[in-house]
């Protein structure tokens, strides 16, 4: 635990590792090289335990595009989870409440993850299904996760802010709903704090998960939100610069960037060998833990509404399959897309998968700067 240690050292005299943007960067960094090099040996392991996936959908054409990933490895997010673990471990401050709940997230949803891939590849399940979990199973434990958070972080917000005896006119920032392009922001009720957790933590994981289609796609998605949210979370746990920029502080939340730097580092070393053609598939033991991370550092921060516009592609791919499924129910069996999510209606459109992903990319790239710039416009 090297900030612990380097902090016993110091003696009270300031370095640079006791900014979090300096120690972010770092592990960033370090997730980087760290997935780079080790990577590799994970994917020889994978193939010799002849866990290869077997894309399978519900349109002939889109298994006859995707029938050259037979067998490529897949739970490759195993790497993206340790290398993650490793940094928080090493460059964070581990006495940070902020810090312990996103392990308890990380390694929940890595664990959900993994079971959910183990039974697609190898269980008795694969004989007649590829589903893995079934979706009220999987739901049942985001939903869960999502509770626990909510009910620790609003609590432990609260607490803190009594314990700092602010004066009369301050406003809590604990229960501050920030709203793009408005100053004020919405107060929120701990019912209200609790179903916006579990709806944010439950949407982002999945949404994440339905992105994860493509080589690259994903990891790249991840990738660019990550950045955005190192930079929001920084300020917002900047007492002078969240108050310069009207946003809600929230005290010792500034860890989290840490957090944001593993994401964005090990997402960029994950990509190295995920793009096309990739060798080699995080699965839904990266796709679960990723969204739900980056889910519970915007509920911290308190930009929950500041996600769907950093993670649009996100959205947007979840709200393709939401009406698709809708409009198939409703119409008796008619389509609006070629088939959902929309990535793979493009595909089937005639785009290539490395013009399909570059694109998606683009476009979150574009999220991400509205994101950016929205902060300045209050």
């Amino acid at each position: 635990m090297l900030y612990h240690l380097l902090q016993e050292w110091s003696e009270g005299r300031h370095y640079a590792y006791e900014n979090t943007l300096f120690r972010g960067t770092c592990a960033a960094l370090f997730c980087f090289l760290f997935t780079l090099i080790l990577l590799p040996r994970m994917i020889r392991q994978l193939v010799k335990w002849k866990l290869g996936d077997r894309p399978e959908f519900d349109h002939a054409s889109l298994n006859e595009l995707t029938r050259d990933k037979n067998n490529v490895p897949t739970m490759g997010g195993m790497m993206i989870l340790g290398s993650i673990a490793l940094a928080v471990l090493l460059l964070s401050d581990l006495t940070n409440f902020y810090v312990r709940m996103g392990l308890v997230c990380l390694f929940w949803l890595g664990a959900l993850g993994a079971i959910d891939d183990w039974l697609k590849l190898t269980s008795q399940r694969r004989a007649t299904s590829r589903d893995g979990l079934k979706m009220h199973e999987k739901l049942l434990f985001q939903i869960g996760l999502g509770v626990v958070l909510g009910f620790y972080i609003y609590n432990h917000g609260r607490s803190n802010f009594v314990v700092l005896n602010p004066p009369v006119e301050m406003v809590p920032a604990y229960n501050i709903l920030s709203v793009p392009f408005y100053k004020p922001g919405l107060q929120l009720g701990a019912l209200t704090f609790m179903v916006l957790t579990v709806l944010v933590m439950t949407g982002t994981s999945n949404a994440v998960n339905l992105t994860d289609g493509m080589d690259g796609l994903a990891s790249g998605c991840v990738a660019l939100c990550a950045l955005v949210f190192v930079i929001l979370t920084y300020i917002v746990g900047t007492e002078d610069l969240a108050a310069k920029l009207l946003l809600p502080h929230v005290p010792r939340s500034g860890e989290l960037v840490v957090l944001c730097g593993a994401i964005l580092g090990s997402c960029l070393g994950f990509l190295w060998y995920n793009c096309h053609p990739a060798r080699v598939f995080m699965g839904d033991t990266g796709s679960l833990p990723l969204g739900g991370l980056i889910g519970f550092v915007a509920v911290v921060t308190r930009q929950e509404l500041m996600l769907l516009l950093a993670g649009g592609v996100f959205v947007i791919e979840a709200v393709s399959v939401m009406v698709q499924i809708g409009y198939f129910k409703w119409s008796a069996g008619r389509r609006i897309l070629r088939c959902a999510p929309i990535h793979h209606h493009f595909h089937l459109g005639g785009w290539s998968e490395p013009q399909t992903v570059v694109r998606f990319w683009l476009v979150a790239a574009m999220f991400a700067g509205l994101a950016l710039a929205s902060i300045k416009l209050r």
